[in-house]
């Protein structure tokens, strides 16, 4: 399932964003699956707009990635955006492969992105969250820990990679206490998470 609101689709199809080249056809029928619910974005990277949200078990269609880069351009339901490919999987000789980790074995093609002239700049870090992601116990936050976050939010942090359930923060990033609860929070890639303190795994993310 894909959240998506028409008029943010018909206004990310419009701007002529990504151009693809050299796809051959037999590819279009590479489907992968996402691991986690995972964000579509109208660029390939965390500090591009998201324009929709490919629920964990998400059926995408890979158009191609960008060379030396891990994000994959991808289409679930209609809905074309730029993804994570370390939240992809795909088959290979009947196994579920990463489709990051074997990008050469499954011979995906490289398409390139046109950048805008007022697309977002960020001074990352140069860290990146930390994976794999693994399965964990949902939790929900009283509303009164949204609300103390938004009143408190603190700087962003950008990190390479992608805000997902079960991800690790890295040990340069500061984490702030919430009072009277059991999980920290930080802002990361424009997008507040509540964090485990004892793992610094993300067990929640406000979107």
């Amino acid at each position: 399932m894909v959240k998506l609101t028409r008029p943010l689709l018909r206004a990310t199809a419009a701007a002529g964003l990504v151009l693809a080249i050299g796809l051959p056809s037999a590819f279009a029928a590479m489907t992968a699956t996402t691991v986690t619910d995972l964000n579509i974005r109208t660029g390939p990277g965390p500090q591009y707009p998201t324009v929709g949200l490919a629920a964990r078990g998400s059926t995408a269609v890979i158009d191609g990635c960008i060379e030396g880069s891990k994000w994959c351009r991808i289409d679930v339901n209609g809905v074309r955006g730029w993804v994570y490919a370390q939240y992809l999987t795909t088959d290979l000789g009947g196994s579920a492969v990463v489709v990051q980790e074997r990008r050469a074995d499954l011979a995906i093609p490289a398409v390139t992105y046109e950048a805008q002239p007022n697309d977002p700049v960020i001074v990352s870090s140069g860290d990146e969250l930390i994976g794999p992601v693994e399965q964990i116990d949902p939790i929900a936050p009283p509303d009164n820990v949204r609300t103390y976050i938004t009143t408190n939010p603190g700087e962003t942090v950008y990190l390479d990679g992608e805000v997902v359930l079960g991800a690790e923060l890295p040990e340069t990033v500061a984490v702030h206490r919430v009072p009277d609860y059991n999980y920290d929070y930080v802002n990361i890639n424009g997008q507040p998470v509540l964090v485990e303190p004892a793992t610094r795994r993300i067990v929640y993310v406000y979107r």
